[in-house]
């Protein structure tokens, strides 16, 4: 059953940034990449802390200590707090990612118009699963043990609890006409997730 989203607030548009391509949450800031940064903003004040200039074109992540960032065709893992970047693997769709997760040592990362979502091996980029969706894949979270991502086609957007051994729909809440995303995390009772397109929002959407 397919029930409405609620979103709980919305943040930005923010100065010098006309999209959001990839949203992540460290447990204070939530990260959200914009092209040429990664950005770190404050889900209490609304307001963003600091930037890292990183290229940051889809998918963001968090393992506890590090981030993840897919630029065009790999996957940078980046020292939060100086901005380096350590090390690179090749994104499993070869610029084609969208979303990506972190969970329990592996990365898992949507291949947007292949409706698929990848587990891979974070130190070779190996792809050691595949999930097949039946809609475009625009944002990829774990939490609490539950697999989430979010779609965007014809021009509706839903975000989906599915099974990570089946990638059977399980759980699907529609967003509200005339919203997208692209880029969604967890944090606590809600997601976290871009506005899509040319619109250089996040939203805080309920969880349940």
């Amino acid at each position: 059953m397919t029930r409405t989203a609620t979103i709980l607030r919305e943040y930005g548009p923010f100065p010098g940034i006309e999209a959001v391509h990839g949203v992540s949450y460290d447990g204070t800031n939530v990260w959200f990449a914009s092209g040429d940064k990664l950005n770190a903003l404050d889900p209490e004040s609304g307001e963003t802390t600091r930037s890292l200039d990183v290229p940051a074109h889809a998918g963001t992540a968090f393992d506890g200590k590090h981030l993840y960032q897919i630029a065009e065709d790999r996957i940078q893992k980046i020292d939060p707090q100086s901005g380096k970047v350590l090390s690179t693997i090749p994104a499993p769709a070869g610029g084609a990612d969208s979303g990506l997760a972190w969970a329990e040592g592996t990365l898992w990362v949507g291949h947007y118009r292949e409706r698929q979502i990848h587990q891979i091996d974070p130190e070779t980029g190996k792809v050691l699963r595949t999930l097949q969706s039946n809609r475009f894949v625009t944002g990829v979270t774990w939490s609490d043990g539950e697999l989430w991502h979010a779609t965007w086609e014809n021009e509706e957007s839903e975000i989906r609890r599915v099974d990570p051994e089946s990638g059977e729909v399980l759980d699907a809440m529609r967003m509200p006409e005339g919203t997208f995303i692209a880029g969604m995390e967890a944090g606590g009772d809600r997601f976290y997730c871009g506005g899509g397109g040319k619109n250089g929002v996040v939203r805080a959407v309920a969880r349940r």
